[in-house]
C-alpha cells in the first residue's frame, strides 16, 4: 500500500483515524494503540505479508536487549557485550538481505572462484527499521530511554506514517507523545493541517515528480547516447524528480501521523537552497544525518559528549583532524552503500565524502565565496554526482557524463518536449525561491484563505492520480 494509492487516501487511512479516535473517545486508549499496531502491520504486510514474521522477530530480539540494557544494576563489561552483539544482529540481518548478492557477484568475477546468487527479495524498509532500532539499543545502554511495555515499543517500530522510509524517529522523541490526553483525542485543526500538508506531499509527487520521471528514465534507460542538452534535461529531472519524491513522500508522513496529533521529525529543509556541501547535508534527510552523525561520527572521532547533542553533520567549528576527516570519509562511504548494493552508490558516498573534506579545509582559509557562486558550485556538483545515484550501471553513468560535457555533441534537448527545459528552470526557480511545507506548516491558519489553498492542493493532487508509482526511496 502506497501512500499515494487510492486504497491509502480514502480507505485506509480515514478508517484508521476513525477507529481511533473512537477507542480513545471512550477511554480505551490502551485499545486505541493495539489498533494503531494492528493497522501498522496490516499496512506493513499489505507489500508481502510473508515479511511481518522478519519485523516481528527483529522487534522481539531487540526489545529483550534493551531491557538487559536498561537495567542499571547490570555490570559494565555485560552490558557492552549485550549492546556488540545486539548491533551485530542487526547489522547481520540487514547486510545478509541487502548485500549478499552483492557480495557473491563481487566473489563471482574472481577468476577461480564462482558462487551462486541467493537472488533475495529485499524486505521492506529493513533499512529504516535496523537503524531505528539501533539508535533504540545505544541509548539504551546509555540510560537515554528505557521500555518495559512490549506494545509501545512494537508501536514505535511500526507506526506507519514513519515505518517505511522514515522520517528515522528515536524513542525518546515518539513515545511520550502517545501518553498525552491531546494526543489521543480528535484535535481538529490538527487534522486540516495534515490534510494540508499530505496533500502538498501528493501534490509534489503525482504532478512534480512522476512528470520529471518520465524525462528521467527516458534519458538514463532508454537512450544510448545523449547530447549536450539531453543530458542536462536528463540530470536535471533527475535531481528534481528525487527532491520531490523523497520530500513527497516525508511530507505525507508527516501529515498523516499530524492527524494523528503526533509529530513527526522535519526531514527536509529545502537543501536546493544551501550554499555549501556541509549546510546540504544539514538539509536533505535530516533524520538520517542526525542518526550517522550521533551513531557513527560521533564515536569514530572520538568527540566530546556534549558533541552528541549537535545534529547532522559535522559543523565548521569542530576540528579538522586527521582522526575526524577519516570518520567524515567513513561516514559518506556507508551513508553511499546504506542505499544500495552497489558500486555506483559506492562512489557517489565517495564523492560526497571528498567534497565535504574539501569543504572543511576550505572553511581554514576563512575566504567565503561569493553567495551565488557558493550556491552555483554547490548545487552544480549535487546534480552531478546524483548522476551515480541514479545509474544502474558504471556505463550509463559515464553515458549522461558525456553529454554533460559535451563529448557526444552539442544541441539543444530534441529528445524531450519543446517545454522541458523551460519546465526544469520554472521548477527551480520554485524550489530555491519559494517556501517549503515545513514554513507553510508554521503559517498555517485556520481561516478561508487556507481552505481554498488546501482545496485547490487537494483537487489538483486527485485530479492526477491516474496511476500509483511506487516512491523512489522504498527501494532502499
Amino acid at each position: 500500500m502506497l501512500f499515494n494509492s487510492p486504497v491509502y487516501i480514502f480507505f485506509f487511512l480515514p478508517v484508521v483515524l476513525l477507529v481511533y479516535f473512537f477507542f480513545n473517545q471512550r477511554h480505551l486508549v490502551k485499545l486505541g494503540k493495539y489498533w494503531l499496531l494492528t493497522a501498522s502491520l496490516f499496512f506493513y504486510g499489505f507489500w508481502n505479508p510473508f515479511y511481518i514474521p522478519l519485523l516481528a522477530g527483529s522487534i522481539g530480539v531487540n526489545f529483550t536487549f534493551g531491557l538487559l540494557l536498561g537495567r542499571p544494576a547490570q555490570r559494565g563489561r555485560i552490558r557492552r557485550i549485550l549492546l556488540c552483539v545486539g548491533i551485530m544482529l542487526n547489522i547481520l540481518l540487514l547486510g545478509y538481505f541487502k548485500y549478499a548478492d552483492f557480495f557473491l557477484t563481487t566473489v563471482t568475477a574472481h577468476p577461480v572462484r564462482s558462487y551462486d546468487l541467493l537472488h533475495l527479495a529485499l524486505p521492506l524498509a529493513i533499512s529504516f527499521f535496523t537503524l531505528q532500532q539501533v539508535a533504540y539499543l545505544v541509548d539504551s545502554y546509555y540510560q537515554r530511554t528505557r521500555e518495559g511495555n512490549f506494545l509501545n515499543y512494537s508501536l514505535f517500530v511500526t507506526f506507519f506514517p514513519q515505518l517505511i522510509a522514515g522520517p528515522i524517529v528515536r524513542h525518546g522523541e515518539m513515545m511520550p507523545q502517545f501518553a498525552r490526553l491531546r494526543t489521543v483525542l480528535p484535535n481538529y485543526r490538527n487534522l486540516a493541517l495534515g490534510l494540508l500538508i499530505f496533500f502538498i506531499g501528493l501534490f509534489k509527487k503525482v504532478v512534480i515528480a512522476d512528470t520529471f520521471a518520465v524525462w528521467a528514465t527516458q534519458g538514463f534507460d532508454q537512450m544510448t547516447v545523449l547530447n549536450f542538452g539531453n543530458a542536462w534535461v536528463t540530470s536535471l529531472s533527475y535531481s528534481i524528480q528525487l527532491y520531490f519524491d523523497f520530500s513527497g513522500y516525508t511530507d505525507m508522513a508527516i501529515g498523516s501521523a499530524c492527524m494523528l496529533n503526533i509529530n513527526l521529525p522535519p526531514n527536509f529543509n529545502s537543501p536546493y537552497k544551501a550554499f555549501n556541501i556541509q549546510e546540504f547535508w544539514r538539509r536533505w534527510h535530516i533524520t538520517l544525518s542526525r542518526w550517522l552523525y550521533d551513531y557513527l561520527y560521533v564515536p569514530l572521532s572520538c568527540q566530546s559528549e556534549s558533541a552528541k547533542l549537535r545534529e547532522n553533520i559535522p559543523h565548521h567549528n569542530q576540528r579538522t583532524s586527521c582522526r575526524a576527516v577519516q570518520a567524515v570519509f567513513i561516514v559518506f562511504v556507508l551513508y553511499g552503500v546504506w542505499h544500495g548494493a552497489s558500486w555506483t552508490f559506492f562512489i557517489w558516498g565517495l564523492l560526497h565524502g571528498a567534497a565535504s573534506i574539501v569543504h572543511r579545509f576550505w572553511q581554514k582559509r576563512k575566504t567565503p565565496l561569493p553567495r551565488w557562486s557558493a550556491w552555483l558550485l554547490t548545487f552544480g556538483f549535487v546534480n552531478a554526482s546524483w548522476v551515480f545515484f541514479r545509474a544502474l550501471s558504471l556505463d550509463d553513468a559515464l553515458k549522461v557524463y558525456r553529454g554533460m560535457i559535451g563529448a557526444s555533441g552539442f544541441g539543444m534537448p530534441d529528445a524531450f518536449p519543446a517545454i522541458s527545459l523551460t519546465l526544469v528552470f520554472t521548477v527551480l526557480l520554485v524550489v530555491v525561491f519559494a517556501p517549503n511545507s515545513m514554513e507553510l506548516k508554521e503559517r498555517f491558519r485556520p481561516n478561508l484563505v487556507w481552505t481554498l489553498f488546501i482545496a485547490t492542493v487537494i483537487a489538483v493532487s486527485l485530479a492526477n492520480l491516474n496511476r500509483v508509482t511506487e516512491f523512489l526511496y522504498l527501494r532502499f
